[in-house]
């Protein structure tokens, strides 16, 4: 894609900045509407799924991993904020519909919105993961610091893959339904409740071109083990995120032309 035509998104996105921002809003509202515990829930549910799967995951099938909760809410958390929002993303179009026929809006505010509230929700989850590295005695080290750096890519990897999403669902509506298989073979398919270890070697091998083993490997690095990751999962991980978001800008610009046809 020519860099003429990507600047026009990032003018738009400033342009549109404050209806971003009100997007993003609605969502979270629109997500705790009528829960007595609200917000709390994006503390509590990474903690309750977390002590399920240990039990399950440390006693049924006994892996063998040092601090296994933490190491399970880590990978949980950041697929969590994948699936969810590129699912939400996925339908934002669609569920925009009437708006976009009456008014001009650019439209991929709609996904990005759907990805960031995700966000803003996965953000308040990481305080479930440092309830459980305290509790654990995990020691808070300086390559902390470089956790928003990690779900920084991860944010830019899921706006891509979100734009394509919500404007091939735009098209094909039974890319939703299939897209809910899609998801839970690529969960089963990434290292989050088991270490790749665990794998035969010939399939932990293509496990490797998997951009969320690399995201959460990235992730685990940091907060787990103290430590800075690979060369080549930094290499992944920033590749996969501009490749992602570079294909979603395009696909959706070539497709967008006649989502009024079809919303």
């Amino acid at each position: 894609m020519k860099i003429h035509k990507i600047l026009p998104f990032f003018q738009h996105l400033t342009q549109f900045k404050p209806l971003l921002n009100e997007l993003v809003v609605r969502d979270l509202k629109l997500k705790y509407r009528r829960s007595i515990l609200g917000y709390v829930w994006s503390l509590l549910n990474p903690l309750l799924m977390m002590t399920i799967m240990t039990l399950v995951f440390s006693y049924m099938f006994r892996f063998d991993i040092p601090n296994y909760p933490l190491y399970l809410i880590c990978g949980q958390t950041l697929w969590s904020f994948f699936s969810e929002s590129t699912t939400m993303a996925m339908q934002s179009v669609l569920a925009n519909g009437s708006l976009i026929r009456k008014v001009y809006i650019p439209k991929y505010i709609f996904p990005i919105a759907r990805v960031l509230s995700s966000f803003v929700t996965m953000t308040f989850s990481l305080a479930a993961i440092l309830i459980v590295m305290i509790a654990t005695g995990v020691p808070l080290s300086w390559e902390l610091l470089l956790v928003p750096t990690c779900l920084l890519f991860l944010l830019v990897f899921c706006m891509g893959i979100g734009m394509i999403l919500s404007a091939m669902a735009v098209y094909f509506r039974d890319i939703v339904h299939l897209y809910g298989v899609l998801i839970m073979a690529w969960m089963y398919t990434t290292p989050i409740f088991y270490p790749i270890s665990a794998l035969p070697e010939e399939i932990a091998y293509y496990i490797q071109f998997n951009p969320m083993y690399h995201y959460i490997t990235f992730f685990r690095s940091l907060v787990l083990y103290g430590a800075l990751p690979p060369a080549n999962v930094w290499f992944s991980c920033i590749v996969s995120s501009i490749l992602s978001f570079l294909l979603g800008v395009f696909v959706f610009h070539k497709l967008q032309r006649n989502f009024i046809l079809y919303v």
